[in-house]
């Protein structure tokens, strides 16, 4: 019996979607429904742009826009259902393409460039998860301190100049050159860690202590779980997930810029809940995650084919976060 079992009778802590009862029928309603959404958009797509959305090219450059955001959009998962929020993702990951792309680190080579990308972002997460968990600061301020002291730092390290991978370390620029079955290297990379998030979500202690965490602080407490040092560990998972977004990015664009990564945190947070995951934590999937994600980033495609500007964008996907969040409050109203 796991310590979340054994707070059950007093103070239950929410249970993941799937696992059973209206929420988790309501969660697999959600995944069909997303699914179908999907499925619309790329019916929209072939009508309004038939010589170019169902190219391959098109998809896999969707899917290549998608592995970035989505790397980010895992760890943002975990944070969430954890009862938390991130504001400082697409900084960090911006700080941490800067730091890796720096000429003295370029010097050690390819293996040094990514050890140092997935550093630098796993410590501003344990920053950030020290100030929440320890300083006892709301996640809102400490991450938005982060945002912007990273953003600076990035710039101030960069001179506000890109910085370009060298020639020497193109192992780095041959995830995104090399395809396997037709797919760049960074799409598997991006695969494979959806697949750890949602093992680790569905399938250990720690996944099962995140949703009590975010369901119920206090009566995870009482079931034993350190609940400060578990909120410390979900911003450093997010931290790292930054670090390896920072990999891709400098494999898809060659450069490592303090631009890199902005808006990604807004990007994040709606995949995350249009995939319905609670803001209120608790409550959530990677693969809902993951969906959303896929819509917002077909969405942009869909606006760039058609030759709608970013401003527009903006407004389509201000109008779809509002949405999906009334539509998870009438959800819940129904399932409860």
């Amino acid at each position: 019996m796991t310590e979340v079992d054994q707070a059950a009778p007093a103070n239950a802590p929410v249970k993941p979607a799937g696992a059973g009862g209206p929420l988790g029928r309501l969660g697999e309603v959600r995944h069909l429904g997303l699914v179908a959404a999907l499925v619309l958009l790329a019916i929209v797509g072939v009508v309004t742009r038939p010589e170019n959305f169902a190219t391959s090219s098109n998809l896999v450059s969707i899917l290549a826009l998608a592995s970035t955001i989505g790397v980010i959009t895992v760890g943002m998962t975990f944070v969430i259902i954890g009862g938390g929020i991130d504001l400082s993702v697409g900084a960090v990951m911006a700080l941490a393409s800067v730091w890796a792309t720096t000429l003295a680190t370029q010097a050690y080579g390819p293996v040094v460039m990514i050890v140092c990308a997935v550093v630098v972002g796993t410590g501003a997460g344990l920053l950030s998860g020290f100030l929440i968990a320890y300083g006892r600061m709301v996640a809102f301020i400490a991450t938005l301190a982060m945002m912007v002291a990273g953003r600076g730092l990035a710039q101030r390290m960069s001179n506000q100049r890109t910085q370009l991978v060298q020639p020497d370390n193109s192992m780095i620029v041959d995830l995104s050159t090399t395809r396997v079955l037709g797919l760049p290297l960074l799409v598997y990379v991006f695969a494979l860690v959806v697949l750890v998030g949602w093992l680790v979500l569905n399938r250990t202690t720690f996944g099962r202590r995140t949703y009590a965490v975010g369901g119920n602080p206090e009566a995870a407490r009482l079931a034993g779980i350190n609940v400060r040092r578990h909120t410390l560990m979900l911003y450093a998972l997010s931290g790292l997930c930054c670090g390896i977004a920072a990999v891709l990015i400098m494999a898809r664009t060659t450069t490592g810029s303090s631009t890199h990564g902005d808006l990604y945190e807004l990007d994040a947070i709606a995949a995350v809940i249009i995939g319905g995951t609670l803001l209120t934590g608790g409550r959530g999937t990677i693969i809902g995650s993951i969906l959303g994600l896929l819509i917002f980033t077909v969405i942009t495609n869909l606006f760039i084919l058609n030759g709608l500007n970013t401003a527009d964008q903006l407004v389509a996907k201000g109008v779809i976060i509002v949405a999906a969040v009334l539509l998870q409050r009438r959800s819940l109203k129904s399932a409860t």
